[in-house]
């Protein structure tokens, strides 16, 4: 919550770069349609270790009450992990931060990707609780596969991470598989359960803005016929892993629903107050790049 010592929310977005990000244009809208006074701003941060001052500098200020609230994307999700004083127990269990609030002093790190992907999962597949087995396929073994697969566990679905390195993939599958439902790391032409995936999710930045004629699925390989696509990609709206799964006949969805849903619960978080959704994905919509 705002800070005693601070007339306005001071809020921004640590990452490495940001030229496309959406983040202020969704949280400056936010403020202004709650009445709350302030500005979310970019603070570009380079990779560690040129960009370690920086940071720090940044989580000083929070300290003191300089900034009330930051979010964190690529590369520091996981850098962040031992530069606050407490983690929340998702974040802990993901292994990725990114919102960073002040509790009672306290840097607290949180991760809010994991409930902004649930929810919008729920919204483009009501019927994900069923009782039928669904499986997965989740695309990638970065901060982003991390809180997928554990958002996946938390709703019981059977999940094969994929990466381009397999050690990658393995490490991903044992960490999680020590603390839920086990999780296993096959490449896609060696998993034995593909035909009956029922849910593809790409956490890879493969066919983002401005490389948008790159997949991450290989060209060869045909689709699981029942399987619904999930990119977590924004820009462009439609990828060309969505364009190659429509065509093959599956629904496809991008990434703009989690993205509104994991700010709004950060803006939850800062300001102790209900996020008008509404506003967070309209200003997301508006200013995509097709």
């Amino acid at each position: 919550m705002m800070n005693s010592r601070s007339e306005s929310f001071r809020l921004g977005l640590i990452g490495w770069p940001l030229v496309h990000s959406l983040s202020p244009l969704m949280h400056n809208a936010a403020l202004k349609a709650a009445g709350l006074p302030g500005e979310y701003r970019l603070y570009p941060v380079q990779p560690l270790p040129e960009g370690e001052a920086s940071l720090r500098d940044l989580l000083g200020e929070m300290k003191v009450g300089s900034i009330q609230g930051l979010n964190v994307t690529i590369p520091h999700k996981q850098n962040i992990l031992n530069l606050v004083d407490l983690l929340s127990p998702a974040a802990n269990a993901i292994g990725a931060v990114n919102t960073i609030s002040v509790q009672n002093g306290l840097l607290t790190g949180d991760n809010t990707d994991w409930l902004g992907f649930l929810s919008d999962l729920d919204n483009q597949l009501p019927d994900s609780n069923s009782e039928k087995i669904n499986r997965a396929v989740v695309l990638g073994a970065g901060g982003s596969a991390r809180a997928v697969v554990y958002a996946l566990q938390q709703i019981g679905w059977q999940v094969n991470i994929s990466a381009r390195r397999l050690e990658q993939s393995e490490k991903l599958a044992t960490d999680f598989s020590s603390v839920g439902h086990p999780v296993s790391a096959w490449p896609l032409s060696q998993y034995a359960e593909l035909s009956e995936t029922t849910l593809i999710v790409n956490t890879t930045p493969v066919g983002m803005f401005p490389d948008t004629t790159s997949s991450p699925w290989p060209a060869d390989l045909p689709f699981p016929k029942q399987a619904f696509l999930y990119d977590l990609i924004y820009n462009p709206i439609e990828t060309a892993l969505m364009k190659s799964a429509r065509s093959a006949g599956l629904s496809a969805a991008n990434g703009l629903g989690m993205l509104a849903e994991q700010a709004a619960l950060a803006f939850e978080i800062w300001t102790g107050k209900p996020a008008p959704r509404e506003i967070f994905r309209q200003a997301a919509v508006e200013r995509t790049v097709l």
